[in-house]
């Protein structure tokens, strides 16, 4: 069952102008700490000369949406039974005075982004920074590309959340990946609204024919000269695989099964298999046990390896994800030198492993991954809030980056410009995101360059969150042969049109 309440908006709050654009980390040496503070240059101006493709915010709104997971999800030691959907529409004049209204979507998943918190505290704190967000959105009087307006409300979402951990006396400090989260639907909304508003797709609008400023704006002067349009495609594949997520308590076999659950939807890994043809496999491990996470690797590798022989299938890889849960880097090393010793094949079979120590990379600089990277890509993924952490990534020996819609279209997209600039690994995961969440989200996945694949949890989880959607996007929701047809995403804005 879902619920909703709504969030009406004034139009153009009387808070004051939206504060002046911040350069991303690329202006800047590693370690100047800019997120932390989230403050703009004192005194510079924003451009404010109108063009035919500029935008300006009008309104904004939004309302939540609950749902209850199927079945557990457990990641990173941590167990999810229940979604908190914030639901965005941003309505946008352009410079010649036609209007438009996008939308975007994401799950609130504070148990992710804001760990430290408890699921009350935490899930509250989004709640309430969304309300913070939306009055930002909704008074910024900035003009320009989705871009242009990114760079101006990042930081002001940033010192909101400051703000309110200390109204609200939160035990933790709201993180800046939490930010992210929660300010992710409002910038999906006005990406949305902008690509309508002209009536393409969002990344036709990604070149200089649209945006006002080069990536050396945001990436630094090695991009002078270059816009997004060089490294994200207009046109999406036709397929992407689809990546299933096996939870650290998922049942892998029928053995396994505790309590069968009779609602239509497989209940095993091995059923999965059958009903949807997977061949991609992403292995949730908790980490601080070698001997449960090997066993893991092991038995999903003998599963899949006994389906696959079935049908005939000769391709078929997996990913480990440790969300933060190795110990340290020894650990990591042991246990992968371990698996390769045990299964050559399914070892040669792993495409990468996914943030196996701290997210906090600043503080953590002594689990550097290059042995690591040497036997399989490692990437970065709770940990990359921005360039500066992509900069201190690959100097710890990451070699690649998780590209996620719940950070913002923006910010996917610098970071899918900056990655391929500095020659790190692409991949795109998502959030148990449903609904119009996936389709933006399948978007990006569908046009980063060598992108293995994407993550798509929601339809094992909560597919009751994505059943208004799933007549108008055959084969999205519902995954055969293995992949998602992700060819239809072409509509305009980011192709999401709320039911």
């Amino acid at each position: 069952p879902s619920s909703a309440m709504r969030a009406g908006v004034t139009r153009r709050q009387a808070i004051g102008f939206c504060v002046a654009p911040l350069a991303l980390a690329a202006a800047h040496a590693p370690g100047t700490g800019h997120r932390a503070s989230g403050t703009g240059s004192a005194g510079s101006q924003a451009v404010r000369a109108s063009r035919p493709t500029d935008i300006r915010i009008v309104d904004a709104t939004y309302d939540f949406e609950r749902h209850t997971y199927r079945a557990p999800y457990m990641f990173g030691g941590r167990s999810v039974d229940r979604v908190t959907l914030l639901n965005v529409h941003v309505r946008v004049r352009t410079g010649s005075g036609i209007e438009s209204t996008g939308f975007g979507s994401m799950t609130l998943g504070n148990a992710w982004a804001y760990p430290k918190a408890s699921q009350d505290e935490g899930l509250g704190a989004m709640m309430a920074l969304a309300e913070s967000c939306r009055t930002l959105t909704a008074a910024c009087d900035e003009e320009g590309h989705p871009l242009d307006l990114w760079r101006v409300l990042e930081p002001a979402y940033l010192r909101a959340a400051v703000d309110l951990t200390r109204t609200r006396a939160l035990t933790h400090p709201i993180p800046p990946l939490c930010t992210l989260v929660v300010a992710s639907p409002f910038d999906a909304a006005i990406h949305d609204a902008y690509g309508k508003a002209f009536g393409v797709s969002s990344y036709a609008t990604y070149s200089k024919a649209h945006v006002r400023h080069d990536l050396s704006r945001d990436l630094g002067p090695r991009f002078a000269g270059e816009y997004l349009d060089r490294y994200v495609p207009v046109a999406p594949r036709a397929e992407t695989p689809v990546f299933h997520s096996v939870g650290a308590s998922d049942a892998i076999e029928s053995s396994d099964v505790k309590t069968r659950l009779d609602d239509g939807l497989p209940n095993t890994l091995a059923e999965w298999i059958a009903r949807d043809g997977l061949t991609h496999f992403k292995i949730k491990l908790n980490g601080g046990n070698e001997a449960q996470d090997f066993d893991r690797i092991t038995r999903i590798d003998r599963v899949a390896r006994e389906a696959m022989t079935a049908r005939r299938v000769d391709d078929w890889n997996y990913l480990l994800d440790f969300n933060e849960g190795c110990p340290n880097v020894e650990y990591l090393l042991a246990l992968l030198r371990k698996v390769r010793e045990a299964t050559p094949d399914g070892f040669r079979r792993i495409k990468y492993v996914e943030q196996p120590t701290s997210r906090d990379l600043a503080t953590d600089r002594a689990n550097v991954m290059h042995e690591a990277s040497k036997l399989l890509p490692v990437v970065v993924d709770e940990g990359l809030i921005d360039l500066e952490s992509l900069l201190i990534a690959r100097e710890m020996g990451y070699t690649g980056v998780a590209l996620k819609a719940c950070k913002g279209q923006s910010q996917a997209m610098l970071m899918a410009a900056a990655a391929q600039k500095y020659g790190m690994f692409l991949c795109v995961q998502d959030l148990t995101c449903p609904g119009a969440s996936l389709i933006q989200s399948a978007g990006i996945a569908a046009r980063v360059p060598g992108n293995a694949g994407i993550e798509a949890n929601a339809r094992q989880f909560v597919p009751s969150a994505s059943a208004a959607w799933e007549p108008r996007f055959p084969g999205l929701f519902k995954i055969r042969n293995g992949v998602m047809r992700t060819g239809q995403l072409t509509g305009p804005g980011l192709s999401a049109i709320a039911p």
